[in-house]
């Protein structure tokens, strides 16, 4: 193999970039020529194509976002588009192909690969870390933690003025954010999508709550679940004697510099993704379980779900009397 692409797609993950510096670096190694693809699948079906070297992924591991950017493209969904975009990359010599990104992206990944017999290697990146086969994507660690932060700083207003306070993080099909920043964070109540929720079962828990002296509340809304606003409007009008305000963290749950650990999962990755390629193994995702790396079928990436851990709540349950 002389020369491969590598492509981010979907929704933005921090650790991107330290993903792409190291598909890069590991590829020069081995005296690889590397493709960066530009704006996602999108640009590969415009053939939006930048040579990349070590200098062009120079100082960006602590950077978030991806340098390459990124797009969200439907169209790939019509086979004609996937069979211009499979064209593009014979038209450039391009032998193998690294995707970095999330469940829509490993779809896209598995297409290429089904369809065309393209060798493709996906890298998991996602802030939800909803991706089947690994226990972490690139991007959650720092996800988390940066609502941890922002929610230690709401916990304090909360506590001093003896408030609820609703706090929405991201999560539209899936509650594995919501749960780890319920669990560290100390939440009273998480609501995730997975789990439709009984706004009298909140309303007394509250009421019990209160009854045993405790007068702030934190609950953590998944966006998937519920908007904030809504929820808040609601509880205020079955607890007209209490505070409660809301807040939505959006999107600065996607940006920010990774952490020690998503930096770590990205390199590791980013390498073992090129060695994938050029030992001619293809069609996997890379992926971990426990300590130990691993390569899952894309097959069984894109045709199973994971589920979150629903055990979290009965630990956030217990955590909060």
């Amino acid at each position: 193999m002389k020369k491969i692409g590598v492509i981010t797609t979907g929704g933005d993950a921090p650790g991107m970039n330290a993903a792409i510096r190291s598909v890069v670096r590991t590829a020069i190694f081995y005296n690889i020529e590397v493709v960066g693809i530009v704006e996602g699948f999108k640009g590969l079906y415009e053939k939006k194509f930048i040579s990349l070297n070590s200098r062009s992924v120079s100082g960006i591991i602590n950077q978030g976002g991806t340098i390459l950017k990124t797009k969200r493209f439907y169209e790939f969904k019509n086979k004609q588009v996937r069979e211009t975009s499979y064209q593009n990359l014979k038209n450039e010599n391009i032998e193998g192909l690294v995707v970095i990104g999330g469940n829509g992206s490993a779809v896209g990944a598995y297409l290429l690969y089904s369809e065309f017999n393209f060798p493709v290697v996906h890298i998991p990146a996602s802030i939800d870390n909803d991706v089947y086969g690994t226990d972490y994507t690139i991007g959650f660690d720092t996800a988390v933690n940066t609502a941890i932060d922002a929610i230690d700083k709401i916990r304090d207003t909360a506590t001093s003025h003896e408030r609820t306070f609703i706090i929405e993080v991201m999560g539209r099909d899936c509650g594995n954010l919501a749960l780890e920043v319920g669990i560290v964070c100390g939440a009273e109540i998480v609501i995730i999508p997975e789990i439709k929720f009984e706004i009298d079962k909140i309303v007394e828990e509250i009421k019990e709550e209160e009854k045993k002296g405790k007068k702030s509340c934190i609950i953590v809304l998944a966006e998937g679940a519920g908007k904030a606003e809504d929820l808040t409007k609601i509880l205020k009008e079955k607890l007209p004697d209490r505070e409660i305000r809301y807040t939505v963290l959006g999107y600065i749950q996607r940006g920010g510099k990774p952490t020690y650990l998503t930096r770590k999962l990205a390199t590791i990755f980013g390498s073992k993704a090129v060695e994938l390629l050029i030992s001619g193994q293809y069609g996997y995702m890379i992926g971990l379980k426990g300590e130990e790396i691993i390569y899952v079928p894309l097959v069984e990436v894109v045709n199973n779900k994971k589920l979150p851990k629903f055990e979290y709540l009965d630990i956030i349950q217990k955590m909060s009397i």
